[in-house]
Formats: structure tokens, sequence, C-alpha cells
């Protein structure tokens, strides 16, 4: 987790250099072509090179200092720019799209000059393969054995997730793209270019319905992965001093950020300076484990029978 910011600006770098040039090839080929799924794809590009600029914003507005108003910091801020992603540039890239592949579907016109516009796009495809794996290369090791639909899932880092997604979006709108170019050439029918220009958009859509659903999620507050749990209660276990852990509730306050608040059973036998010792001692603990980042940790003394998360996380009754 506490690298995940370092790997992932180089990811974002990476992807912002190839997709400036991308989308201003991509335009000029569509000015001499005329081909709307040249069009579609640069308008494409556009939204991603926008998408790296907000992510990089984010980042940075999430390093300000807790205020009084934001008393955890502004960690979050990351997954709202990140939602703003997939919402508004997603969307948006994607519904002209589908506007322009259906008005050329219903009033197609020839493709000029063919071959620049492969080769545009055949170019397009090497940045975007080279864009897309050096995104695999920095979220391989916080990957770790998870497939990649899993990592993506469970994640508590916005970037490369977008990352992984733009990318690969990218090569497959860029598939539609030349797939659609290469029938009307082939066929002698220009309406399959609008075809490719309407996949290209569907596809979009499909990204933005992904990215907005785990971006909502995180924004809401997602607790620890399971694993980084179950590290947790195990430290918190090791201290002799500590008969039980009770329960132990997580919420991540950004990528790097964790809240946590444990009721823990001590020895009842302890003085007050030794109960305050044991329990500055387990949350030094906590705070060792590798890949933590920042944790504010809240430790409640108690005694009594297991509780449930869920009876943990519910109001008193009234």
């Amino acid at each position: 987790m506490a690298g995940d910011g370092h790997e992932s600006g180089g990811a974002i770098a990476a992807a912002f250099a190839a997709n400036m040039g991308i989308a201003i090839t991509k335009f000029a080929g569509f000015l001499i072509t005329g081909s709307s799924s040249l069009l579609a794809e640069s308008i494409h590009s556009v939204a991603d090179s926008s998408n790296q600029g907000l992510l990089v914003l984010g980042g940075r507005q999430a390093k300000r200092a807790p205020d009084e108003l934001h008393q955890f910091g502004h960690g979050r801020v990351r997954y709202f720019w990140a939602f703003v992603v997939a919402v508004v540039l997603f969307s948006l890239g994607g519904l002209f799209s589908v506007y322009e592949g259906y008005h050329k579907i219903h009033d197609p016109h020839e493709i000029d000059s063919p071959a620049i516009a492969i080769g545009i796009l055949a170019v397009a495809f090497v940045f975007e393969a080279f864009a897309l794996r050096t995104a695999v290369r920095h979220a391989t090791p916080a990957r770790g054995r998870r497939s990649w639909s899993e990592y993506i899932r469970e994640s508590r880092s916005p970037e490369l997730p977008v990352l992984l997604l733009e990318d690969s979006g990218a090569l497959l709108g860029l598939t539609c793209a030349l797939l659609g170019i290469a029938l009307a050439l082939i066929t002698g029918e220009p309406v399959f270019d609008g075809i490719g220009t309407l996949a290209i958009g569907i596809l979009l859509l499909v990204i933005a319905f992904v990215l907005a659903r785990e971006m909502r999620s995180l924004l809401i507050g997602e607790s620890a992965s399971p694993e980084l749990e179950r590290r947790i209660d195990a430290e918190f276990e090791r201290a002799p001093e500590v008969r039980r852990v009770i329960h132990t509730l997580t919420e991540h306050l950004g990528p790097d950020e964790i809240l946590i608040a444990a009721k823990v059973e001590f020895d009842p036998g302890l003085t007050m300076a030794q109960l305050i010792d044991a329990i500055n001692a387990a949350e030094a603990r906590v705070r060792a484990i590798e890949g933590i980042g920042t944790a504010r940790i809240y430790v409640e003394p108690d005694v009594g029978p297991p509780e449930t998360v869920e009876e943990a996380a519910a109001p008193p009754p009234s």
C-alpha cells in the first residue's frame, strides 16, 4: 500500500505521454480521412489524457494536511477524482462515440486515404500496448496471486485499476476501429466504419459503469482486505497482556491511510499504567505491519462475549 503512490505515478506519466501524442495523431488522421472511427478514438485519447490529469490532481490534493473540517485528512479525494473520471469523461466519451456511430451508420461516407487511417491506428496500438505494459508492471507487485479482475475489484488504490481498464479499453477500441475500417474497405460499405465507432462508444460506457461502481464503493468506505485484517488481529493477539480480540473494525480513509478500531480484552490484573503501555505496544506492532501505510488506531479495553462485525457496527438501541 505504501508504495502505490510512487508506482501509480510512473504509470500515470507513461500513459499521459502516450495518450497526448496519440490523441493529436488520431485527430489529424480524422481530418485527412474523415473516418468516424478515428474521430471516436481521438476523443477517447483526449478523455484518457484528461483522466491522468485528474488522477494527478487527486494525488496532490490528498496530501493536504488534516484541518478542522477534515480531521482524518483528505485521502478520499483520490476516490472522488477517479469517480469523476468514470462518470464524466468515460461516459461523455462513450455517449459521443455512440452518437457519432449512429450518425455514420445512417449517413455513411467513404473513407479518404484509408491507408493513413490504418497506419495511424497501428502506431497508436503500439503506444497503447506500451502504456498497458507499464501499468501491468507497476500493478503486478500489489496484485500478488489474485487474478486481474480480483485485483481491480479489491484494490484500495484507484489509480492503477483506472489505468488498467483505460489502457485495456484503448486497445479494444483500436481493434474495433481497425476492424471497422478494414471491413469498410473489403466490402465497399462505409457503414462498417460507423459500426466500429458505435462499438467504441459501447465499450467506453461499459468501462464507465465498472469504474463508477468500484469508485462508489471506495467513496462510501471500504474495510481493509481480509488478509490485512487477519494480520492486524494477529499482531494484537501476540501481546502477552492480551487475552483475545473481541472485534476489529477497519475503514480506508484513503489508499494509504486506514482507520482501525479494536475492542480488546486485556489481562484484568493490569494496573492502569500497565494497560496504557500494553495498548501503546499493541498499536506499535500493528503500525509495523508491512504495507499498512498510515494507521489511525483506537483500542478500547473491554470484556465480554465475542461480537460479530454486524453487532459491533450496529447503533445502540434507543
